[in-house]
């Protein structure tokens, strides 16, 4: 684990970090030196990425949130300020899919939790984030949207708003904190092979619906976590110091078409 790196002495805050992009974000954040608190619902999944951080010798603090819950968020995170005295990145990566359903058969509720989950709750976390950046005048915050974040899918209508409504949010959040020191930028992912994925293919099968992978991607592949986890380091470093409010997407060319 490398002592110094693009991240070096800072302290870095991972939503949904027990699995997939969450957790590939943790491993990378500690590879370029920086502390990492990894939150996730799935308590188990936020102690093996742990474990996996610092068998490599890294610095990394499991803890249990749901980020439907303002007192979770806040919870959380006074946790990490209390342990390591600050907080300098974000990846707001928590999230969840929904079975592929049109939208005159989508009930209240399955709007409503996938809405709380994507959208609700990065809010919720990157209000709180915010909040603790101020003081320090320092901060860069990366929230996962999607490929879907910028264009239509047919049978995620709720994912589809709530992952516009992250871009959205991101580029309000910009305007308000980009003289504050604060950067808050969006990854937009493709189809990257994670347990998510997995259960997107499983919901179309399902439907009776072909799962191509032409569907996510022009590269005949999946993307791997650790390439979304790559650009999220480089937005956070002072690499992209002048990277305010962008939508970067990481999606083998799903959006370029």
């Amino acid at each position: 684990m490398a002592v110094e790196g693009l991240l070096a002495q800072g302290v870095a805050f991972i939503t949904g970090g027990g699995s997939g992009i969450g957790r590939a974000c943790a491993e990378a954040f500690a590879a370029e030196g920086a502390k990492v608190a990894v939150a996730d619902r799935d308590l188990a999944g936020a102690e093996e990425t742990c474990r996996t951080v610092m068998a490599a010798g890294g610095q990394a603090l499991a803890l249990k949130m749901d980020v439907t819950s303002a007192a979770d968020v806040r919870q959380a995170l006074a946790e990490v300020v209390e342990k390591w005295g600050r907080l300098d990145y974000a990846v707001n990566c928590a999230g969840i899919i929904l079975p592929m359903t049109k939208i005159g058969d989508l009930s209240d509720d399955d709007w409503d939790r996938c809405l709380a989950v994507n959208l609700t709750g990065v809010f919720v976390c990157l209000r709180e984030q915010i909040r603790h950046m101020l003081p320090q005048a320092r901060g860069s915050i990366i929230n996962i949207s999607s490929g879907a974040g910028l264009k239509g899918s047919a049978g995620h209508a709720a994912y589809v708003a709530a992952k516009h409504g992250v871009v959205g949010l991101t580029k309000g959040a910009m305007l308000d904190y980009c003289r504050s020191g604060i950067r808050v930028n969006t990854i937009c992912p493709g189809g990257i092979d994670t347990p998510m994925a997995a259960e997107i293919a499983r919901n179309a099968s399902e439907a009776g619906i072909a799962n191509d992978l032409s569907d996510f991607t022009f590269t005949g592949r999946l993307g791997r976590p650790e390439e979304v986890a790559n650009a999220a380091v480089w937005l956070a470093s002072e690499k992209a110091s002048y990277v305010y409010g962008a939508s970067i997407s990481v999606d083998g060319g799903y959006t370029a078409a």
